[in-house]
């Protein structure tokens, strides 16, 4: 049985290859993209419990995706991929919006992190390099499960800031912003507890792209000191993106 489903969800190779904006990854993306306009036209007729509803069921989905993951790593890549441990942007809000949906007392920052979620997994869905590297099938286990997560994460936040009952306003934008010193903080505690050697393999992680930057433009032994400054600025720039298009759509409608 291990040796079917293994071969199953391994990485194939040959034909066709998956790679970023490629014709699969336009057709990622347009599956993704009228999924969520096809949820917002269908809950413009329903009551706001529906909605509600739905938001929940959304994120459960995510977050279902992303732990049904770690159990079918090992027939996929034969081992647990520890990348995957929720030290990047988009799986910590996958954990914690799941986690503000169901306590109380994180009510306050349930939109905070939907609008993180949403900029970090809409990010990701458009420029999927980390699946673009391995150069293999696009209907591989890899890309599906990958592609399928990140585009629930963006359905979840599009869905949250529509009919999630909280309306962005430019005063709120600024809550982002301890958020993203945590999630730093978060991402410096994972890659230092786990970069290192373990057996035969050695490790390096770089969660939150905290302690090397991504496009090698900055000196290695320099990096670690301006990069998580630059993640909070760039992904805080993203979320301002988030609070200008919301407010320009709402405009939009009113019009």
């Amino acid at each position: 049985m291990y040796t079917r489903i293994s071969q199953l969800l391994a990485d194939r190779k040959g034909g066709a290859v998956f790679s970023c904006f490629g014709i699969w990854h336009l057709l990622y993306m347009a599956v993704i993209f009228l999924a969520i306009l096809a949820l917002l036209l269908w809950l413009r007729g329903k009551n706001q419990q529906v909605r509600q509803r739905t938001v929940d069921r959304a994120i459960c989905f995510a977050f279902g995706l992303y732990m049904t993951d770690f159990f079918l790593m090992p027939f996929a890549y034969g081992a647990i991929d520890l990348e995957k441990l929720p030290f990047h942007v988009c799986t910590v809000m996958c954990v914690l919006c799941f986690i503000a949906r169901r306590n109380p007392a994180l009510q306050k920052f349930r939109l905070p992190l939907a609008v993180l979620a949403l900029a970090s997994n809409l990010i990701y869905t458009v420029y999927p390099a980390g699946v673009g590297w391995y150069q293999i099938h696009p209907l591989s286990y890899r890309v599906v499960q990958t592609l399928l997560f990140h585009g629930s994460m963006t359905t979840y936040g599009v869905l949250f800031l529509a009919y999630g009952g909280e309306r962005l306003t430019w005063k709120q934008c600024r809550r982002t912003l301890p958020v993203l010193a945590g999630m730093t903080l978060w991402a410096m505690l994972g890659n230092w507890l786990y970069n290192g050697t373990a057996g035969d393999y050695d490790h390096f992680f770089n969660w939150f792209f905290v302690i090397r930057d991504p496009f090698y433009l900055l000196p290695e032994h320099i990096a670690p000191y301006i990069m998580p400054f630059v993640m909070v600025a760039v992904m805080f720039a993203a979320v301002v993106l988030v609070y200008a298009a919301d407010s320009a759509i709402r405009k939009l409608i009113k019009k």
